[in-house]
């Protein structure tokens, strides 16, 4: 069977197929051509990331596609429902990027508590000549340990949020619709670990007590912190999205920042990618990142290996 991996997929998950037997392609093939090629080519399951669109025009033309898979987390870039319906397989990767994502929440938080974003900015400008003066205007840092983070969405990457958070020293906070209570289990280099039992919070809880607040939500038909909620939040306390652009009222979120009811922000993602708004771009208090929550090199391997590993359980006979 012919695999089209459209958007590319790690040289681990390949060999895991082809030694499975299956062949796979990695040619990107454009949207508007994607239905005559997979049908020309016989392609019997299609993996995508965020970049291709599979619509139900995929679904309903290429009968002899049989699994759509997505190498990541997100998949409202496929109908899924749809397609299930139809009787195609829809698999994703859920777990295997959590610790990278993860990991960038923190960047982002231990950068902006120590300014790195603006002092990155100033530096290469006025380091030389001013090097006294911004000394001064960064030298009011916070420290992580012992603050209270509120993660929005408990899932495998809320968890592995919440791991580190406890790994050193924060209070965690989490809100999520679909879970009231979490285990989080650290597990150390020596193979120790421990487990912390923790209890949800209503979300308006969350949003007044927390210092630092992290979403880990699909995306959605409206924000999810939006002027309100940010009206909610500790003065000076600061937000992270890595989630889906959209799920951050951006136009809110500036006016935030500028009226310091929030001390900095820090988002991979935004909602016109690949085009974010040049006002998020040129706002100092902004710590940016390109959509790379995922791109560890650690954390592809584990998304081609795993999502290959589904395709063979579902479809090798």
């Amino acid at each position: 069977m012919r695999v089209l991996a459209n958007d590319g997929l790690s040289e681990a998950g390949i060999d895991v197929l082809e030694e499975a037997g299956f062949e796979v392609l990695t040619t990107h093939v454009a949207q508007e051509q994607l239905i005559s090629y997979i049908n020309r080519e016989k392609i019997g399951a299609l993996v995508v990331r965020s970049a291709t669109q599979v619509p139900r025009e995929v679904v309903d033309q290429c009968p002899e596609l049989k699994l759509i898979g997505r190498a990541g987390v997100g998949m409202d870039n496929i109908e899924v429902a749809y397609a299930r319906q139809k009787g195609l397989h829809v698999v994703n990767t859920p777990a295997a990027s959590a610790d990278s994502v993860a990991e960038l929440v923190f960047a982002h938080l231990f950068g902006g508590v120590r300014f790195l974003h603006e002092a990155n900015r100033n530096m290469p400008l006025e380091g030389d000549q001013h090097f006294k003066g911004l000394k001064k205007s960064y030298s009011k840092g916070r420290e992580l340990k012992g603050k209270t983070l509120g993660i929005i969405g408990m899932g495998k990457i809320g968890r592995a949020v919440a791991r580190i958070a406890l790994g050193i020293g924060m209070e965690v906070l989490f809100y999520d619709m679909l879970s009231e209570t979490a285990t989080v289990q650290l597990t150390f280099a020596d193979g120790r670990s421990l487990d912390f039992e923790l209890s949800g919070s209503p979300m308006e809880r969350l949003l007044k007590e927390a210092d630092f607040i992290t979403l880990h939500v699909p995306s959605q038909d409206r924000p999810v912190i939006g002027a309100r909620e940010l009206g909610l939040m500790k003065e000076g306390a600061a937000l992270v999205n890595t989630s889906r652009g959209g799920v951050v009222d951006e136009e809110a979120l500036l006016e935030a920042l500028e009226s310091e009811k929030i001390r900095f922000a820090g988002l991979d993602v935004f909602a016109s990618e690949p085009t974010p708004e040049v006002q998020l771009l040129m706002q100092p208090k902004l710590s940016l990142s390109p959509h790379i929550g995922a791109s560890t090199l650690e954390a592809q391997e584990r998304i081609g290996t795993e999502m290959a590993r589904q395709i063979i359980e579902l479809l090798k006979k």
